[in-house]
């Protein structure tokens, strides 16, 4: 069949409509407000492999790695006879297709009339506030992954239109907010569900063989653009290394370093020089490292390409197991998802700053300020969860932007309004963090500051980065200002690190200042 490309345009809009249009019923019928508000979600549509098509404007650091979520249900399901129409598959592990346990993925196939096997697939992904562990939140300072939570494998959770109710029992037994999660899991179906009726629409308009011709040319597309961009990009090896700064358990400065090679169109990026895992929950498994790749690329392509299977062709990615960014079962790793993703991310963007100095811009907040607090108000469990903004690196032609999310977090707040209507605290501050921003020709944006008074007793958690040095400028940019964390407890004040877990009485505050972004190039002061 030839590709029309005015077919090719209309096939891009309508799978990303569908993606997106999961996210919006997943949003609209969400219980918790890490979903209805900030967003943390992922919807794509796949193809008969399991290679994503598209993927909706939702969360980077689930590009890379939701195709492996689908393929493992793809294979969990061939050793049960297949699946069949109305069946759905949970998972979280993420050594079998996840990131980290919070995130729990949800797989529907889609048929065609007169098919017995499956000819797309669609897929969510959302955070859920508490899926068990030793802490409330699901977000530990753990050192093995069995401490983080209720650890899924690929199972069937909907047969034949219908619940496994002893299955979903088991679940909800097992974490701190069983009515919440039940909700977002409804959440979850009906998105689906809504996917599956928009494919079929498809299919029913176009046919399977137009639909399938235009899957597989928006991959081919993706594909030709990310070799366009990679062919910008002088031929030679540029090296760049950064360092986590601790993982909760005592190891400090883990490295993770990056050799990238570019040949004309094709690009090898190999990290696996980058440390061991380590002890805390830090480590990385290589799907997060696939997810920050396809970020960057992407973002380098400057154009408004589909998140799809094809952006990865041209690049080959080297880990080596048992590393901090591919670690082996059963590493702790529920800060993989969040901190090692922004680190890849400054790695990468390190390199490609050593091979277009004048493009690149300097290191975003490079965290994203993992908050989670847990108690009970009143009779009434309650599991809070947040991403905090921070500063955003500055470019070679403008300031970066102030109190945002960057890079692998592309989340909302949550609204002061439905924080306090939802949870026992009340908010005293919540402002820019004026001059954190690194200074340059173009300065990096600010950070922000954050101040929660609890209403009730709690524990608190948090996992951060950037508490003892700023995210880095670049062509002669200074560096952000670092991050502070904050607990102040009656009449006195405590600065805590990077990552801490502590009990937290009523009246007590916590104060969060995120980190700035670096500046592009000498100040005009300097």
């Amino acid at each position: 069949m030839q590709t029309n490309p005015i077919l090719l345009e209309v096939f891009k809009n309508r799978f990303s409509s569908i993606a997106e249009e999961m996210g919006v019923t997943l949003t609209h019928t969400a219980f918790s407000p890490n979903i209805k508000e900030r967003r943390d979600l992922s919807c794509a549509i796949f193809d008969a492999k399991g290679d994503m098509i598209a993927q909706a404007a939702h969360i980077p650091v689930h590009l890379g790695s939701m195709p492996l979520s689908v393929k493992a249900a793809m294979t969990a399901m061939e050793e049960q006879g297949g699946f069949a129409p109305g069946d759905m598959v949970m998972l979280n592990d993420p050594f079998k297709g996840g990131t980290h346990l919070p995130d729990i993925t949800i797989v529907a196939p889609v048929f065609a009339p007169e098919t017995d096997e499956p000819v797309f697939f669609v897929a969510n992904r959302a955070h859920h506030a508490d899926v068990g562990g030793m802490s409330s939140g699901s977000m530990p300072l753990s050192v093995s992954l069995f401490q983080e939570g209720l650890i899924i494998p690929p199972v069937r959770i909907v047969r034949d239109g219908k619940t496994d109710a002893e299955l979903m029992r088991l679940i909800l037994n097992n974490v701190r907010t069983p009515l919440e999660r039940e909700g977002d899991f409804s959440a979850q179906f009906m998105a689906n569900i809504t996917g599956v009726r928009r494919m079929n629409e498809c299919i029913g308009k176009y046919g399977l063989d137009t639909c399938a011709h235009y899957g597989r040319a928006l991959m081919d597309y993706s594909e030709r653009i990310t070799r366009q961009a990679v062919s910008s990009i002088p031929d030679g090896t540029f090296d760049f290394e950064d360092v986590l700064e601790d993982d909760g358990q005592g190891n400090k400065d883990i490295a993770i370093r990056l050799t990238m090679t570019v040949e004309g169109d094709h690009a090898r990026l190999d990290f696996s020089a980058s440390g061991d895992q380590v002890q805390g929950g830090v480590n990385a498994v290589r799907a997060i490292t696939l997810s920050a790749v396809l970020y960057v690329f992407r973002a380098l392509a400057g154009r408004d390409i589909p998140a799809n299977a094809g952006c990865m062709r041209p690049l080959a990615v080297i880990t080596r197991p048992g590393s901090v960014v591919d670690a082996a079962f059963p590493a702790a790793v529920a800060g993989g998802n969040v901190e090692t993703s922004q680190r890849l991310v400054d790695v990468l963007l390190g390199a490609l700053s050593k091979a277009l100095p004048q493009s690149m811009p300097a290191a975003s907040q490079g965290t994203m300020n993992n908050l989670t607090i847990g108690g009970r108000d009143g009779t009434s469990p309650f599991a809070y969860y947040e991403t905090l903004a921070g500063g955003m690196g500055a470019s070679p032609s403008h300031d970066g932007e102030s109190a945002v999310h960057s890079h692998m977090t592309n989340t909302l707040n949550t609204p002061i309004e439905a924080l306090e209507y939802a949870y026992p605290f009340r908010v005293r501050e919540y402002a820019i963090r004026r001059g954190s921003g690194g200074r340059g020709r173009h300065n990096g944006g600010d950070g922000l500051i954050r101040e929660l008074e609890m209403l009730a007793d709690a524990e608190i958690t948090v996992i951060s980065e950037r508490r003892t040095r700023g995210p880095f400028g670049v062509n002669g940019g200074r560096s952000g200002s670092p991050g502070v964390n904050v607990v102040i407890s009656r009449d006195a004040a405590q600065t805590e690190p990077g990552k801490f877990h502590r009990t937290l009485r009523a009246g007590d505050r916590m104060r969060m200042e995120t980190p700035g972004g670096g500046g592009y190039g000498e100040p005009n002061d300097a």
